[in-house]
C-alpha cells in the first residue's frame, strides 16, 4: 500500500511549531525538561490525528487513540509534575553547560524532538490503516500487552517519586520494587510498550511500520538519549554508589540482583 505523505507532514508541521512553542518557554523558564513533555504530549496528539484521518476499520483506529492517546498523555502529565516542581534536570543542566547556554543549540534539540515524534508515531499510522472491522486476537493479545507495560511503568514511575521525596535518600539510589532488579524499569516498559502496536497492526496493509517503535525505542534507550545520558548523570551526582548498583543490577531487563558487597548486606541486614 502507498503511504500518503501528506497526514505525516501534517504531523511534523504540528509538532514543529508545538516545540517551537517549547524552546522558547524554555528560554523563559530556564527549564529544558519541558521538551519530553511536549514531546509525549505530541505523541498522545498524533494518535488521536491519525485515528481521526485513517483508512482503517472503526475497531483499529479507536484502538489506537484510546490507547496511543492516553499512554502519550499519561507520560505528558508524569513529567510535567516534574518541570513543574523541581529544578531542571541534571541531563539538562549539563547540557546547558556543555553548550554555554547557545539557544541555537537548544532550538535544534527541541526540533530533533520533533522529528522523531514523526517517526515514533508511524506506529499509530499502521494501526490506524488496518481494515479489520472486529477486535481481532491479535488485538486483543495487544491491548493486553499495553496493559501490562502501562501498570508496570506507571509502578516504575511511582517507586521512584516515592523514593526521591524521602530526604533522607539524597545523593543515594533507588533499589526499592522493580528499581531492584533493573537500573531502568520505567525504559523497560516504555520499549515493551511499543509491541502493543506490532500486534494492533497485524493485518494492515503497513504492518511493518509498527516495527519501527520497539527497534526505534531500543536503539533510542540504549545507545542514544536514554540509558547513556542518564546513566552520566547519574554517575556525576550518585558517583561510587551508582558504579555499585551498576555491578549488581541489569541495565534495562528486569533480573535478579548481583552479588556486589551491598546487595551482600541487604541480605544479611533486612
Amino acid at each position: 500500500m502507498h503511504i500518503d505523505p501528506i497526514p505525516v507532514l501534517i504531523v511534523w508541521f504540528a509538532t514543529a511549531i508545538t516545540m517551537a512553542g517549547g524552546w522558547l518557554l524554555q528560554r523563559r523558564t530556564r527549564n529544558a525538561g519541558i521538551v519530553d513533555a511536549v514531546w509525549a504530549g505530541c505523541m498522545s496528539a498524533s494518535a488521536l490525528y491519525y485515528a481521526t484521518v485513517g483508512d482503517g476499520g472503526l475497531v483499529a483506529r479507536f484502538m489506537v487513540a484510546m490507547l496511543g492517546g492516553f499512554w502519550g498523555f499519561r507520560l505528558c502529565m508524569h513529567i510535567l509534575a516534574r518541570v513543574l516542581t523541581e529544578h531542571e534536570d541534571g541531563r539538562y543542566r549539563h547540557l546547558r553547560e556543555h553548550w554555554g547556554d547557545h539557544q541555537g543549540k537548544f532550538l535544534g534539540f527541541f526540533q530533533a524532538q520533533a522529528l522523531l515524534t514523526v517517526l515514533f508515531s508511524l506506529p499509530f499510522y499502521a494501526v490506524a490503516q488496518n481494515p479489520a472491522m472486529s477486535a481481532t486476537p491479535w488485538m486483543l493479545s495487544g491491548v493486553v500487552v499495553w496493559a501490562i507495560s502501562i501498570a508496570g511503568e506507571a509502578a516504575a514511575d511511582l517507586q521512584l517519586a516515592r523514593f526521591r521525596r524521602d530526604p533522607g535518600h539524597q545523593g543515594l539510589t533507588c533499589r526499592e520494587g522493580l528499581w531492584r532488579y533493573s537500573r531502568h524499569p520505567n525504559y523497560f516498559f516504555e520499549w515493551t510498550h511499543w509491541f502493543a502496536y506490532v500486534l494492533l497492526a497485524v493485518g494492515s496493509p503497513i504492518a511493518w511500520l509498527a516495527w519501527l517503535g520497539p527497534v526505534f525505542m531500543l536503539v533510542s534507550l540504549c545507545w542514544v538519549t536514554g540509558i547513556p545520558f542518564t546513566e552520566a548523570q547519574a554517575l556525576r551526582s550518585r558517583g561510587e554508589d551508582y558504579r555499585e548498583y551498576q555491578r549488581s543490577t541489569s541495565a534495562l531487563i528486569p533480573w535478579f540482583p548481583g552479588n556486589s558487597p551491598r546487595v551482600r548486606d541487604e541480605h544479611r541486614h533486612p
